[in-house]
This record gives C-alpha cells, structure tokens and sequence, in this order.
C-alpha cells in the first residue's frame, strides 16, 4: 500500500507540474516565504480549507478544483513578485491580499497584474521565475541537481546555474541573475 501511496503522490504532483508549471508544495512554500505567510493565513486568502490546502501540498490531491481560487493564485504570484522588486510595501501586500481573498478571481488580477516595469521591460523576479518553471517542467529538482554534478567538473559555471535555478530558491537565483548582468 505504501508504494501506491508514493505512486499516487509522485503523479499527483507531476499533474500539478503540467498544469500550474510546478508542483503546489514548492509555489505555496514561496509564497508563503515571499510574502510572509503562514499555512494558515494562505488557505484563507485562497478561500481554501487547511485541509485542502494541506492535500494540494502534499500532493494527495492533484487540481484547484475552483477557477476564482486558481485566479487568487495567480494574483498572489504576481503580488509576490511586486514586493521582491520594491514596487509594492509590505504593508500593501497585505492590503492586496485582503482584496484578492474577497474577489471572485478576474477583476484583481485584471485590475493589479504587473509582469513589467514602467518601461515595459520585465522584473528580474517574472525572468527568474520563468526560467525556474521552464527548467522545472523539464526535470525534478533531484535529477537537475545529478545533472549539475556530471558537469561540475568541466561546466561549473553551466553546473552552477543549474544548481540555483532548477533547485535553489527564487531569492537566490534573483541574486545570482542581478550579478550576472553586463
């Protein structure tokens, strides 16, 4: 039975890969890091249960069933991504979140979505995320770190990135993207 559980789990998360770009656990640990939050305080603001969102987590179960809580998500992501770049207080983000736990989903994320800086440009923060998700819909985090290993010794630098990006977190790969530029 155990190895059906394990089963279970492992596919369950793999969906939620496909679908979300990652697996639930991983996204609710970083918004809960980057936004200050407790398990508890993050099911409310979703409009989830703590069971529910204990269940996504562990990957017992696979799918956000409600589309308006998929949107809060989302919203969420973006509100984080706006205070690791300055452009939101902390005392705004918890502001925003009382707005988005209220909304039905569209009209939040229709009204406050920023992906860009003024100029158009997009925030390190959206750049490093994208490239998280994009290696991480490739591979486990497990087989990204084998992989880095096999080329340490002749591509340290290649083993190095993906290191921080396929395994690290957000904040570190925000830092090692800002000392990479030009």
């Amino acid at each position: 039975m155990e190895a059906t559980q394990q089963d279970t789990t492992a596919r369950a998360r793999e969906l939620q890969r496909s679908w979300y770009g990652e697996p639930l656990g991983a996204l609710f640990r970083r918004l809960i890091d980057d936004l200050g939050l407790n398990q508890a305080r993050l099911a409310a603001v979703l409009g989830l249960s703590a069971p529910m969102l204990s269940q996504l987590m562990s990957g017992q179960r696979a799918k956000i069933g409600n589309p308006a809580v998929v949107q809060r998500v989302q919203a969420l992501q973006e509100l984080a991504g706006q205070v690791a770049d300055g452009s939101v207080s902390a005392a705004e983000a918890t502001d925003r979140m009382d707005e988005i736990k209220k909304s039905q989903g569209g009209s939040v994320l229709t009204a406050t979505s920023q992906t860009t800086t003024s100029s158009g440009a997009p925030t390190v923060r959206r750049v490093v995320r994208e490239i998280q998700s994009l290696l991480r819909s490739v591979s486990a985090a497990g087989d990204i770190i084998d992989a880095a290993d096999s080329l340490a010794a002749t591509h340290p630098e290649l083993a190095e990135f993906l290191r921080v990006y396929g395994a690290g977190r957000t904040a570190d790969a925000v830092a090692h993207y800002e000392a990479h530029q030009n």
